[in-house]
């Protein structure tokens, strides 16, 4: 029999295509124009049961039709013809109706279809996974296609598998269920036997019960976190959307950090995390406000220096090395700074973590509210206690970042003073997984005093306790002498953000410090987008778990490390597939000398490839800090071929300095320029990252001459470059794509080097 080839396959099938049982048997059906009415029947047959047990035994109802010169049309089977298969009707033997009989009679009869579908069965218990020669023959005694066998089997191991798995995705919710009741019951157990304000036993015979019931609840929760993990992993294996990817500026993004495993399981005790924060406040209004003998400053480099041994005395020991946990290091640091923003205002910044993380860029990559336990009061959030995750991180791959689990505790001391203190709190739980507790806070934080004109005196502390971790050769010193980390870098970056907050908002700036730009809107236009650029800078290039880092041959000897990211939807971003090069190097040259020397745009064509050569104009600038160095320009880089626009953003401050820089399409910053939105203009910003080399040197001979005093070492220069490789997000990374970028940054190292009379570093 033919089947008619008129229309297109796509037209009849691409309805049924929805049903995974139903399109591999009618794919089927339209690839043979020779295929008898019987196989076909079988064929639609087969696939229509097995969708009635992938889908969870329901039957099917549908009817496939299929065009026929010589006999109509081929129907699968409905609920009729599946009516009393396999056995006898119970009708009435008065009954002499031929239809009713006729129907019995069919019933009662093996069909050769029927025959097919035992037989199958029956092979596929002996054997789920049939070789070719077992196929041939299964498809000679039925009648069908090798083809259609091949599909069957194949279509009845994943049903079956599917089965299994939501079986078992079953079995572990309820047991997740059940372990969460029995957590509950137990911790409303023990707040009964406990007194709620310290936390203690209210009598002799309660406390040995509260023991007890606390050691089960310990392994009540072990058990619920290894189901919970296990739950994870079913789920994320075979959900639908486990393959999907995601952007790299979608915040929501789908990581195996700790954070992701832990949120909302604690249950942390609400009195003890209280009582640790009073605690924890007390300890760091000492801190910041004792002189000798706890803090002593270092003659040499005007650092104050934690005495140990009185800190100890003061506030008590802890044992570092308890529940079987390394030997840790100790890094304590205090730093005072004024900061131009009003007291309200930099508490606000806080006590919401998205304008922590944008007040800090460069030293948190990722930061999250995992619970609040008190909201304070009214809108000053006084008394405000939440718990917070947050990665720490250095600009550049070569060192490790910092996950901390802490408690965030806001209180006003008085008319004029607030107090901000993290504490990390796996002293009151143990039961924190050991990769949040590689650094502990303990008591850190700060010290507001508002002064007058919008200005706050600033004490900052950060203590932490920390795993060593292996850090690459030339930031060892840096890293272990606590700089990287440290209270000075957090307080640079608070002045340097706040001044560029106030830049932003004042409405008074000279015009000196505002050429090219005619109007207001203009200008926070311009500083926005500026802004955004750093932030997108700052997270490209640390060693966040946002980033897979791979090292990469040079032939010039460079550390290189790159990294690919696919973005489908940030507007902000080119669409595609993004590359990223990294490279860090040791440069014997003052940080202030470099970072004057990269931002110049009379001397970038020293050591920028793209320019050519050729003449480097500023079209505008504009200031955002006090210092000079701390501007947003933007320039055009002229050739013989063509001209482009460059935005620029350079920032310095005591601990840090940065250069980054993006081509910008002409057209849509000459509107940014007029003051229009510059959200969804796409940058891909490139740059450097300076840092100090560490290394405190004394001077070598002694003199009066102001420039013999200079006790400067080198810098730490990292260098980024980011390129767009391909405007597809489903391509793929070529190895082309790698070797011009790493060219890239050797030959800029290279210029750089050439130009600062520093080849042999």
């Amino acid at each position: 029999m033919g089947v008619d080839m008129s229309n297109p396959p796509n037209s009849h099938i691409k309805d049924f295509f929805a049903s995974p049982a139903l399109s591999l048997s009618l794919a089927g059906i339209f690839r043979g124009a020779n295929v008898g009415t019987a196989a076909a029947a079988a064929s639609v047959e087969v696939e229509v049961e097995e969708g009635d047990e992938g889908s969870g035994g329901g039957r099917r109802e549908e009817t496939v039709e299929v065009s026929s010169e010589n006999s109509g049309l081929v129907r699968s089977r409905s609920d009729d013809d599946f009516e009393g298969e396999g056995e006898h009707d119970h009708e009435d033997d008065n009954d002499g109706d031929d239809k009713h009989k006729k129907k019995k009679e069919r019933n009662t009869i093996d069909t050769p279809l029927s025959k097919s579908e035992k037989w199958k069965r029956m092979l596929f218990k002996e054997s789920p996974h049939p070789d070719e020669k077992q196929r041939q023959q299964l498809s000679k005694q039925l009648g069908l296609a090798p083809r259609q066998v091949k599909f069957w089997f194949q279509n009845r191991r994943t049903q079956i598998k599917a089965i299994q798995e939501r079986h078992e995705n079953s079995l572990l919710k309820s047991e997740m269920d059940k372990l969460r009741d029995e957590n509950k019951s137990m911790r409303e157990a023990i707040n009964r036997a406990c007194c709620p304000n310290c936390g203690t036993a209210t009598t002799s015979r309660d406390s040995s019960l509260t023991t007890d019931q606390e050691k089960q609840l310990r392994i009540e929760n072990a058990k619920l976190k290894a189901e919970v993990e296990k739950l994870r992993t079913v789920v994320g294996k075979f959900s639908p959307g486990a393959t999907a990817s995601c952007s790299a500026g979608n915040e929501q993004e789908i990581s195996r950090s700790s954070l992701d495993f832990y949120t909302g399981i604690f249950g942390l005790d609400k009195a003890r995390i209280l009582e640790t924060a009073n605690q924890a406040m007390e300890e760091l209004k000492k801190m910041a406000t004792a002189g000798e003998p706890l803090w002593i400053r270092s003659v040499e480099t005007g650092r104050e220096i934690l005495n140990y041994d009185e800190y100890t005395k003061e506030f008590g020991s802890e044992n570092s090395s308890i529940n079987g946990r390394p030997k840790r290091s100790i890094e304590a640091s205090r730093e005072t700074g004024v900061v131009f923003v009003d007291l309200p205002r930099l508490v606000q910044s806080f006590m919401d973590v998205n304008q922590w993380k944008e007040m800090f860029p460069c030293l948190i990559s990722k930061a999250a509210t995992v619970d609040v336990m008190c909201n304070g009061e009214g809108a000053s959030r006084d008394g405000a206690v939440q718990l917070m995750f947050a990665e720490a991180q250095m600009l550049t791959p070569m060192v490790p970042t910092r996950e901390v689990y802490f408690v965030r505790y806001c209180k006003q001391l008085n008319a004029e003073q607030w107090a901000i203190v993290d504490v990390s709190i796996d002293k009151v739980e143990d039961n924190i997984d050991a990769s949040l507790v590689k650094c502990r806070k303990r008591p850190s934080g700060c010290i507001i005093e508002d002064k007058s004109n919008g200005h706050c005196k600033v004490i900052w502390v950060e203590h932490m306790e920390c795993q060593k971790s292996t850090v690459h050769t030339m930031y060892r010193t840096f890293v272990h002498s606590g700089l990287a980390f440290g209270a000075r870098h957090w307080m640079a970056t608070l002045q340097l953000q706040c001044e560029r907050l106030v830049f932003f908002m004042a409405t008074n700036v000279p015009t000196k410090d505002s050429t090219g730009v005619a109007t207001l809107a203009g200008r926070k236009s311009i500083l926005k987008l500026a802004q955004r650029m750093t932030w997108s800078f700052c997270r490209a290039i640390g060693a966040s778990s946002y980033h897979t880092w791979n090292k990469v041959p040079s032939k010039t000897g460079e550390d290189i490390r790159i990294s690919s990211r696919k973005n489908l939807n940030d507007r902000g971003e080119p669409l595609g597939v993004i590359l990223c090069a990294v490279s860090s190097v040791w440069l014997p040259v003052a940080p202030h000398v470099l970072f004057d020397f990269l931002r110049d745009e009379a001397r970038r064509d020293e050591w920028d490839i793209v320019s050519n050569g050729g003449p480097v104009q500023a079209i505008a600038n504009l200031a955002k800090g006090q210092d000079r160095g701390n501007a947003v320009t933007i320039l055009n880089m002229k050739s013989k071929e063509n001209s482009m626009w460059v935005l620029q953003d350079s920032c310095t401050n005591a601990y840090e300095s940065m250069v980054m820089y993006a081509p910008v399409d002409t057209n849509g910053m000459q509107s940014v320029i007029t003051g229009c939105d510059s959200s969804n203009l796409a940058i891909l910003p490139s740059g450097f990252s300076i840092l100090p080399d560490g290394h405190e040197s004394r001077a070598l001979v002694i003199t009066s001459r102001q420039e013999e005093k200079s006790t400067e070492g080198g810098s730490l220069l990292t260098i980024a470059f980011q390129i767009l490789t391909n405007t597809s997000p489903t391509a793929k990374l070529t190895m082309e794509s790698v070797d011009s970028v790493s060219t890239l940054i050797s030959c800029t190292l290279k210029n750089i080097k050439t130009s600062l009379q520093c080849e042999d570093s």
